[in-house]
């Protein structure tokens, strides 16, 4: 399976970093990254690679991990040293399924996109970061996944521990499930306790909405927006790809929140515990 089967390469070459459509392309999404904090390529995935998509989504859902429990933004534990409206002590509804990375080869067409060669130097010149800092995700559970989301299922709202979320929209449900976002509510250096108090009392002043189809690439600095997933209606799952990107070569999910997404975890979760550029919380 080459990168052209899946990727409408002709709109979007990133195969061809030398050429002034790709300068182009760069420019635009920058530009989208500085205004909105997240940047949307419509139809990246052209439909013949979509159809590839959904027919190997298909074919895992059964092994993602359902789980139905109540998180906090950090999927950290309750802290009772804090006042009671505090935002680590806001617990909310989460119910939906992660499909682990360990169920994606390189020769499926999910990983065969997150490994490609051009595609992380795309990533990168898009989010304008410097080779040293900004790496594949190495974690063997959660490097690239696909979320499953079915009717009434939906993610609450949540920081990512990842620096870089670049999603693929394979599936929609039937209704339902649009992208809300925060752009930059916190930074690597500031927790931004009351923003986050604000946005989960209901304020709805920055709260951007997407609505992607089928195809469609997300660029998003998800570690620094807080953002969720509005419950899915009707039969047909959601489904979308997840590919992470960190700035710390090595970096691993948490022990805690790893086991609340995928059910269990592996000796690379606790080796590499609290390794990464920030002291944010999960």
């Amino acid at each position: 399976m080459e990168l052209h089967d899946l990727i409408d390469l002709g709109r979007y070459p990133i195969d061809r970093p030398d050429a002034p459509a790709y300068a182009d392309l760069l420019a635009d999404l920058r530009r989208e990254i500085a205004e909105d904090g997240c940047a949307v390529l419509p139809g990246f995935a052209h439909p013949a690679g979509v159809a590839r998509l959904v027919a190997e989504a298909d074919a895992v859902a059964h092994l993602g991990h359902r789980s139905f429990s109540r998180t906090n933004v950090y999927f950290s534990q309750d802290d009772p040293d804090l006042p009671a409206n505090h935002p680590v002590r806001q617990f909310f509804d989460r119910s939906n399924a992660f499909v682990p990375a360990d169920n994606f080869p390189p020769d499926r067409p999910l990983r065969r996109i997150y490994e490609a060669g051009p595609f992380m130097p795309f990533i990168r010149d898009v989010l304008g970061e410097p080779e040293n800092r900004f790496f594949r995700y190495d974690d063997p559970l959660a490097d690239v996944i696909v979320n499953a989301v079915e009717t009434g299922q939906g993610f609450p709202w949540h920081f990512d521990t990842n620096n870089f979320t670049v999603t693929l929209a394979i599936q929609n449900g039937s209704a339902g499930g649009a992208f809300e976002y925060v752009p930059d509510l916190r930074t690597a250096s500031d927790e931004n306790f009351e923003g986050v108090a604000e946005v989960l009392a209901g304020a709805r002043d920055r709260v951007r909405v997407l609505d992607l189809q089928p195809g469609d690439l997300q660029i998003f600095k998800g570690r620094y927006a807080l953002h969720r997933v509005a419950p899915v209606e009707g039969p047909r799952r959601r489904y979308v790809g997840i590919f992470s990107f960190v700035e710390t070569e090595g970096m691993c999910g948490g022990v805690e929140r790893t086991r609340q997404l995928y059910g269990r975890v592996l000796p690379r979760h606790h080796q590499r515990a609290g390794l990464r550029a920030d002291a944010l919380r999960d």
